[in-house]
């Protein structure tokens, strides 16, 4: 019995990504938010990596999944080329990460992008299996498609000294 070779994948903010099994899916999340999509029979996945919730002009855009709508269509896209049907699926949404909590001005881009993704999956018929969301720092993700299992790491913000005060300093 020879072992798959598995190809790893990196997701950049506004990627997509529909695969089968023989992928691994990688990415960093601040504020954005990624969303994953899997079939446990077909093992067929999708992961979106968006930075924006509501629809944008995917077609005129260079990064045509940085909306969060426009990243869910087409990731539904993808997975009906393969023959995937929705409501099998099991949904994970992570990130979302409070990258600015000190400052009142900045909307909270993380929390708003949290909480689209899990409305897109309700309008879908997707049921959410699992979420790691919001907090402070990053994630790193890894979904491995074969399996379904997305591992996510958060990264609290390093603490730096400045002026003799502790301050957070958040870093991607």
């Amino acid at each position: 019995m020879s072992a798959t070779k598995v190809i790893d994948i990196f997701l950049m903010p506004g990627d997509v990504f529909v695969g089968d099994e023989q992928y691994r899916v990688r990415t960093l999340l601040g504020s954005c938010v990624s969303v994953t999509l899997w079939h446990p029979l077909l093992r067929i996945g999708a992961m979106s990596h968006f930075q924006l919730p509501g629809h944008g002009r995917r077609r005129a855009h260079s990064q045509p999944g940085i909306y969060g709508a426009d990243a869910m269509e087409l990731m539904c896209d993808g997975l009906a080329q393969h023959g995937v049907p929705l409501i099998q699926c099991q949904g994970k949404i992570f990130g979302g990460g409070a990258m600015f909590p000190g400052n009142s001005k900045a909307p909270d881009i993380g929390a708003q992008n949290g909480d689209f993704a899990r409305d897109c999956l309700r309008e879908h018929g997707i049921p959410l299996v699992s979420e790691s969301l919001f907090g402070l720092g990053h994630r790193q993700l890894i979904f491995t498609i074969r399996t379904g299992e997305v591992l996510s790491r958060q990264v609290a913000p390093e603490l730096a000294l400045v002026g003799g005060k502790q301050t957070r300093k958040g870093r991607l």
